[in-house]
């Protein structure tokens, strides 16, 4: 265990104590991601390449046997919710509406669920586009099956946590965050077929480093244009007749009749798909200058094309690129709208990518951006 899993466990471990008084029976921990490449593709059926990092989610929890959940946010001043698991309506706590979400879809999926006492905390970035949410639905999930001894595929699993988002939470997100939240592996990075939901390990080379700069502009997907993204595939999908835009190509696209901006959202996710899957290769061969390459496309594209990205962030991919040069590549990752920036570069540039990036930028509130060198590590688990 890291020193930052030692110390996120004591900190839930106390906070469930303190509020329940007595020893959590168990503590689970769910990772959070970055997705390298392959960025609004999961929901088009199409290729993503994530890895689950060290920032994570931990629940601890003990079972009640009244049917009633008990919830301490530890990361929110200790808010807390409860709710019976016979009602579970939406809570007026933005981040309890994950958790019954959760619960709610594991229920609606059959599962055998007893009440629990829960304390969650985390140390993933919030509003960075790493994840908390998924790694948050995850790890409760996870939870609530241990305190009834029930084991499910973890593919299962995610796609639990990803109705709880869709149906309950209201953002219509695709399989990837769940998936790599459950399902990591230390030193590889997946290529998930988001159709298929298989996955192919993408091993990521020692001398590698994976950067991780938070932009300072923290993101809404619910409130942002992340569902109306998604309706635009979908019209594109259609008039091409096709089932997804996983289906569709160049060819076709340049043959149907479409507005521009469908077209440009179109073309974006064609074009990732093939990048996704070039990138898989590049980063398996250690070939840096390719991955660089298809990262500076995928940006251009996230920017041109799809319109998700904002000032700050074109600005830190600049400064990342710029320090970086050609064995390398920078792009924001996550929904779009702030968020973080991933790096891909050798593991002996870090000093100077990193000091170029705390001389070349800053948040929009003028404090230097939070900067994360990670390998991949593995998916949910439970401690103890």
């Amino acid at each position: 265990m890291t020193p930052a899993d030692t110390a996120l466990r004591q900190r839930v471990t106390s906070a469930f104590t303190t509020h329940f008084g007595e020893q959590p029976l168990c503590v689970v921990r769910a990772p959070g991601r970055v997705n390298l490449i392959g960025e609004h593709t999961d929901y088009n059926d199409g290729f993503v390449l994530p890895c689950a990092i060290g920032p994570a989610t931990m629940v601890a929890a003990s079972a009640r046997s009244d049917g009633k959940v008990n919830v301490i946010a530890a990361d929110f001043d200790g808010a807390t919710d409860s709710f019976a698991l016979d009602d579970i309506t939406p809570a007026t706590q933005g981040w309890a509406n994950y958790v019954r979400g959760m619960v709610d879809a594991l229920k609606k999926a059959g599962l055998p669920l007893i009440g629990a006492d829960l304390a969650i905390a985390g140390n993933l970035p919030k509003g960075a586009g790493l994840s908390s949410s998924a790694s948050l639905e995850v790890a409760v999930g996870q939870a609530m099956l241990a305190l009834t001894d029930t084991s499910i595929d973890r593919t299962r699993l995610a796609q639990i946590a990803q109705a709880a988002e869709c149906d309950f939470v209201g953002t219509q997100c695709g399989i990837m965050d769940q998936l790599i939240s459950a399902q990591g592996k230390a030193g590889n990075a997946l290529l998930i077929d988001c159709r298929s939901l298989n996955l192919t390990d993408a091993p990521v080379p020692d001398d590698m480093a994976i950067m991780i700069v938070h932009s300072g502009v923290t993101r809404g997907l619910v409130d942002g244009h992340y569902n109306e993204r998604r309706r635009q595939c979908e019209a594109a999908a259609k008039a091409m007749g096709v089932a997804a835009l996983r289906d569709a190509d160049m060819d076709l696209l340049n043959a149907a009749t479409l507005d521009p901006t469908t077209r440009a959202r179109a073309r974006h996710v064609i074009g990732e798909n093939q990048r996704t899957l070039d990138a898989t290769v590049a980063l398996s061969n250690g070939d840096l200058a390719t991955l660089g390459d298809l990262m500076a496309q995928s940006h251009a594209s996230m920017r041109d094309d799809f319109e998700i990205t904002v000032p700050a962030i074109d600005q830190l991919v600049a400064v990342l690129q710029t320090a970086i040069g050609p064995q390398g590549g920078a792009r924001m990752t996550g929904g779009g709208f702030g968020g973080a920036c991933v790096a891909i570069l050798a593991a002996e540039q870090v000093h100077h990518v990193r000091a170029a990036v705390e001389q070349g930028y800053r948040t929009p509130d003028g404090s230097p951006a939070l900067i994360l060198i990670e390998r991949p590590g593995p998916g949910v688990s439970i401690l103890s």
